[in-house]
């Protein structure tokens, strides 16, 4: 205790050095702690959007996933309703959605061009995907639509391209299950934006009775399971899996190619800069209390004539960086935080990301189990740069120590 008091003692005695060395420390661990709450809420939020998207998890046929289909729905699911419930059984499945996954041609009767579509469930659907898909005119679909008016969602894109808008009539045509070409007649409901151009130019969703309608099937592609928790969705599948072995399971990550391709790029740049970043204020460290050290110099050399040990005086230095270690991430921390939750009520929005049309608020989303690792880092780096400071000062003999000015 005795010696954690001096160490505290000479990081106020030595107030304007400790003070340039706590501000280096702060601020490094401030911007790496920024770093990575920028880098996971950017994970977080492409990993939400992607199981959205896809849902947590798909359940269909055991082949659907690894064969290609010679006829439309050739490897779909039979009697889905029943699984579905079955699947709603399980306490962490908030929704089993059917769906329906088909391409063809949409035409305006002047002009076609190729869609890929959906067959959905509405009552589900739009609640799962929740803010991931935005309505830019007219309404979602409903599963009280009449028989005889089908009504279709249309990418924003496609709407363009085909010169439509809400109240227009369109035609889908596609290929039957037993090879055949079939056409509906559709009534555009709602324009969509995904945010993705690319997808927009192709997407539209129907009621999976249309899609039925136009495959002429009795078939859905897949289950889309939505779960309550996107983190247990590996323990969910191995539940399901046990109960149901003989159907394909898929998760979100494995068709997430775009998540895992920025996270992947992500790691590496934010790693890169984190460990350079780490690096500089290593060494300014070192300089700062190694300019200490020296000045010290007399006051090392006095200690050791008084019978210190030399190990003794590095580790009370040790202490100093520990404590100036200790102050510096809690401020880093503090100063993290704050602005994390000043860019919160700013809305800042950062510019689009490539092969999209909309930007992202600009948020830092800081997780809390990272704290106590960065602030120990920054304690043992501290500590470290003391330890190398002070090692060269206690090999003076202690005369010269002693006559140093």
């Amino acid at each position: 205790m005795k010696w954690f008091k001096l160490a505290w003692l000479n990081v106020r005695r030595n107030g304007r050095r400790s003070i340039i060395t706590i501000m280096i420390t702060a601020i490094g661990i401030a911007a790496v702690l920024i770093g990575i709450g920028f880098a996971n809420f950017t994970y977080v939020s492409l990993q939400e959007r992607s199981a959205r998207e896809a849902g947590h998890l798909q359940v269909a046929h055991k082949d659907f996933f690894d064969k290609q289909e010679e006829t439309p729905m050739q490897y779909g699911l039979d009697n889905y309703q029943t699984l579905a419930q079955k699947m709603l059984q399980n306490n962490q499945v908030k929704y089993a959605v059917e769906k329906i996954q088909f391409s063809g041609l949409i035409s305006n009767g002047d002009k076609s061009a190729v869609f890929i579509g959906s067959g959905i469930n509405p009552s589900a659907e739009f609640k799962a995907k929740g803010p991931f898909l935005t309505i830019t005119s007219g309404n979602t679909l409903s599963t009280r639509e009449k028989a005889d008016d089908p009504k279709i969602l249309i990418g924003k894109g496609l709407a363009k391209i085909m010169q439509a808008k809400v109240g227009d009539s369109l035609t889908l045509m596609g290929s039957t299950t037993n090879g055949g070409l079939n056409a509906i007649d559709v009534t555009v409901h709602g324009i969509t934006d995904t945010g993705n151009p690319e997808i927009d130019k192709r997407q539209i969703f129907v009621n999976v009775k249309v899609a039925q309608d136009l495959l002429q099937t009795k078939k859905v592609s897949l289950l889309s399971l939505y779960l309550y928790e996107t983190d247990k969705t590996d323990l969910v599948k191995k539940s399901l899996q046990k109960e149901k072995p003989d159907f394909a399971w898929q998760t979100w990550l494995d068709v997430a190619f775009y998540y895992v391709g920025v996270k992947n790029l992500y790691n590496r740049i934010f790693g890169l800069l984190g460990f350079i970043i780490i690096l500089i204020v290593f060494f300014s460290i070192v300089n700062t209390i190694g300019m200490s050290v020296v000045e010290r110099t007399r006051e090392i050399g006095a200690l050791r004539a008084l019978g210190t040990y030399n190990s003794e005086v590095k580790f009370n230095f040790m202490l100093e960086g520990g404590i100036i270690g200790i102050i510096g991430s809690i401020v880093g921390a503090i100063i993290a935080l704050i602005t994390s939750l000043v860019l919160l009520v700013l809305d800042l929005q950062m510019p689009p990301p490539p092969g999209s049309n909309k930007g992202y608020p600009l948020v830092i989303d800081i997780p809390a189990e990272i704290y106590a690792p960065i602030v120990v880092i920054s304690i043992m780096l501290c500590m470290i740069a003391a330890f190398i400071a002070s090692s060269k000062a206690v090999k003076k003999p202690i005369t010269e120590a002693l006559s140093h000015t």
